[in-house]
This record gives structure tokens, C-alpha cells and sequence, in this order.
């Protein structure tokens, strides 16, 4: 099961959290919609490039990334999304697109948008487009040590 590395990390840790099993999604809202999370809580992880360096940016299912906005806050050049073929074998045994926001678990940097690390808990994919773990903010900024930094504007829906 794809959520096994991360439960692994969160049991070793003494995490508390939570898994919530719903129907096959693909989009943030959707399983946001499915799930009744709030989106504001529900992260989503997408794999760009800063100057050529594979990188997560984790951001609410309510935004999108602003990528002027992320260029400039990074300092970086030039700021990509990363195609799914370049990024599919760095997440064994998760589906493409349900990558947990763990980058430190695969060797990659974690940008997280300060919209998102407001609340009080996080919900993420966990490997699976049918599968959610939540937790608590504090552990997750604990464990993945993101780099939080304004990068996202809200969607409209």
C-alpha cells in the first residue's frame, strides 16, 4: 500500500493521525468535495523546478501557485512544473499525483505556502488517489521542516 512509508514515519515519530479511505479522485477539490475537509486544510503537492532543482511546493486545494510571485520569493531564475515523467520514479509505490507532502522522505526540498500552515491541521494524499492522512500542523512542520514562504493566490471556484 503507498501510504506505508509515511505511516512508518509518523509511527516512528509517535505521531498521532488519521486515515480516511474515500472513492478514487484526482483533483484536490474533488477530495476535498468527497471527504467534506475544508479545502483550505486539504494540501496538495506539486513537483516544480527552481533553477532546474526538483522541488515540492505544497499549497491548499483552495490555490494555485503564483509563479512570478514564487520566482521572486525563491530567488530563483527560472520556475517550472516538473513533467509527471520526470519526477515518476522518485515516489515508489505512490501513485502519480497522490505524493504526500514528505519530500524530505524522497531527498527533495518542501516549499509550503503560509496560507496552508494556518490551521491547526493538515490533510494530504497519501500515496493513493483514495486515501487521505491527517494530522496536525505542528507535526507536520515538525517533521518536514518546510520552507514557508507566500506563493499562492486563492482560486476562484
Amino acid at each position: 500500500m503507498p501510504a506505508d512509508k509515511i505511516k512508518e514515519f509518523l509511527n516512528e515519530h509517535d505521531v498521532q493521525y488519521s486515515i480516511v479511505h474515500h472513492e478514487e479522485t484526482y483533483t484536490a477539490q474533488e477530495t476535498a468535495k468527497l471527504t467534506r475537509i475544508r479545502g483550505k486544510k486539504l494540501a496538495k503537492t506539486i513537483i516544480i523546478r527552481l533553477d532546474g532543482i526538483m522541488s515540492m511546493a505544497v499549497l491548499s486545494a483552495t490555490h494555485r501557485i503564483d509563479f512570478d510571485r514564487l520566482r521572486r520569493v525563491t530567488g530563483s531564475s527560472e520556475v517550472e512544473l516538473a513533467t509527471e515523467d520526470e519526477f515518476e520514479g522518485i515516489f515508489p509505490g505512490c501513485e502519480t499525483g497522490a505524493m504526500p507532502p514528505f519530500g524530505n522522505l524522497y531527498g527533495m526540498d518542501v516549499l509550503a505556502d503560509k496560507d496552508l500552515v494556518e490551521d491547526e491541521n493538515i490533510a494530504f494524499c497519501a500515496g493513493s488517489h483514495k486515501e487521505i492522512i491527517m494530522l496536525t500542523q505542528k507535526d507536520f512542520l515538525r517533521l518536514v521542516n518546510p520552507i514557508v514562504m507566500d506563493f499562492t493566490t486563492k482560486t476562484q471556484l
